[in-house]
């Protein structure tokens, strides 16, 4: 796989499919604001269009990744990118707010299908540097789309092309996903076939029990505000970690019956990560409560339009551009510190722009831009080194369950950020927009700040971080290719 003389070729097609399932679990916020207005839609369900697409995504992962490994993730890909075209189509054309919940749900299990095989992909076609260039790509990639949300959504629904409004947000995903369909079995490799034990199936039982997990932990937090935290909420809450706590279970059952599991648990043995998944789920928890913020914050607290507060968040942009084009010349200067100073940027940036958005009049909206600046930069820093140092120690045999959990936990993670922080922030209105805002950044500020304690303590752990081994865990995308 690593001669295919295509094999760069592949990079750009399985890349649209990342950015735009991410872009679509950032794209929504802003559009809640319209949606709520057109459908109509109250809190609670405007609610459950952001975190249904995650939590299908997520809840799916695992059995994602196992599925690839049993079809190929070439063919899962396809199945997919089919699926999620066909969904971004049914969102558009959603007559009332349950029919788009229920399409944002199928959503984000086409997501789900397509998130593991991406990474198993560019670890089944790049090698040695290449790969952890490619890795930092998908790091640029993921980075580019949740940070772009606010901006590209804003635009679509300002432009209001053919009268289509919010819906337009989902649309677009249409003409991409038919083209990158298209394309794939041209350009994308398929893997050679990998010789499957006895017993090698899909463990159904397993499936169900971490999808029961998962939706036991998100759903009551999405819903709990709205209806005053039932019993059923606290219920859910109390039997998600014995859920999970089985599904564990059951896996090293099956792993020690010479069975083929759902998740190979020793996946979490390898060096580096499990520090790394929990500076992941931080980072992008963070992201998501910060994007819920300034969808709301803007729009309806200072009263922009979609176009005004997309302008705003090209700041966000440009930061995350000019952090990203960075973390090639500090990785040759800092190694594995370079996560470090992303960190401490971006809750910089955090805390500047909690400052901010205190404040009064027209002027405010300049201040966020230029907050904004330092917090996409720090971003940028942060994103494509994280997750490439995350999965480049991986060995090759676990780089399936890798991506699975890898995948897992960054759309946990940031299912969980954005309805923390919409629970802070929808909580905190009765105090006024400014005092909401800065209650709701809160959640953002405290996961910058333990990405940064994690960061701090990885590189304690690894003083020789100048050496080449472990630079070569920094390569980012912006290296020429060789």
């Amino acid at each position: 796989m690593a001669t295919v003389p295509n094999r760069w070729w592949a990079l750009p097609v399985v890349l649209v499919a990342v950015f735009m399932t991410t872009l679509d679990f950032f794209i929504a916020n802003v559009a809640v604001p319209s949606m709520r207005a057109g459908l109509p839609a109250d809190g609670s369900e405007a609610q459950l269009v952001i975190a249904g697409y995650g939590l299908a995504y997520a809840a799916g992962l695992v059995v994602a990744g196992r599925l690839g490994d049993l079809h190929g993730p070439r063919r899962v890909f396809s199945a997919g990118l089919a699926l999620f075209t066909l969904a971004s189509a049914a969102c558009g054309a959603a007559p009332g707010a349950w029919a788009l919940i229920l399409a944002r749900v199928l959503q984000g299990v086409a997501a789900a299908l397509l998130a593991p095989q991406v990474l198993t992909l560019l670890g089944d076609l790049y090698r040695g540097a290449d790969r952890a260039r490619a890795f930092g790509w998908y790091g640029t990639a993921v980075g580019l789309a949740g940070v772009s949300g606010q901006v590209i959504g804003g635009l679509l629904i300002a432009a209001d092309p053919w009268g289509l409004g919010w819906r337009a947000c989902f649309l677009v995903n249409v003409p991409l996903g038919l083209v990158a369909l298209a394309v794939t079995p041209r350009l994308v490799p398929s893997p050679p076939p990998v010789s499957r034990p006895a017993g090698a199936g899909l463990d159904v039982a397993g499936a169900g029990m971490v999808a029961a997990g998962l939706v036991a932990v998100v759903l009551p937090l999405a819903q709990g505000r709205e209806q005053g935290w039932p019993a059923w909420t606290w219920l859910c809450l109390a039997a998600s970690a014995p859920l999970l706590a089985a599904f564990a279970r059951r896996q090293r059952r099956l792993a020690a019956a010479g069975r083929q599991p759902l998740l190979d648990l020793d996946v979490f043995g390898e060096k580096g990560f499990g520090r790394g998944l929990v500076a992941v789920a931080l980072l992008f928890g963070g992201s998501a409560g910060l994007s819920f913020v300034l969808a709301l914050y803007l729009q309806e607290g200072l009263g922009l339009s979609p176009a005004a507060a997309g302008a705003v968040c090209t700041a966000l942009n440009a930061g995350f551009l000019a952090g990203s084009a960075r973390t090639a010349a500090l990785a040759r200067r800092l190694g594995t510190g370079v996560p470090l100073a992303g960190a401490a940027t971006l809750l910089l940036g955090l805390l500047l722009l909690t400052r901010v958005v205190a404040g009064a009049g027209d002027a405010v909206a300049y201040e966020v831009a230029g907050t904004l600046l330092v917090v996409g930069a720090g971003m940028g820093l942060l994103m494509s080194p994280l997750i490439s140092a995350t999965l480049a120690r991986v060995r090759p045999e676990r780089s399936g369950a890798a991506a699975g959990v890898l995948g897992t936990v960054q759309e946990t993670g940031g299912v969980l950020g954005g309805t923390l922080t919409g629970t802070v922030l929808l909580g905190s209105l009765e105090s006024g927009w400014g005092d909401a805002a800065r209650a709701g950044l809160a959640v953002p500020a405290a996961c910058a700040l333990g990405v940064l304690v994690v960061a701090a303590l990885a590189l304690r752990r690894a003083p020789g971080c100048r050496q080449a081994q472990d630079t070569e865990q920094m390569i980012t995308p912006w290296e020429p290719i060789g």
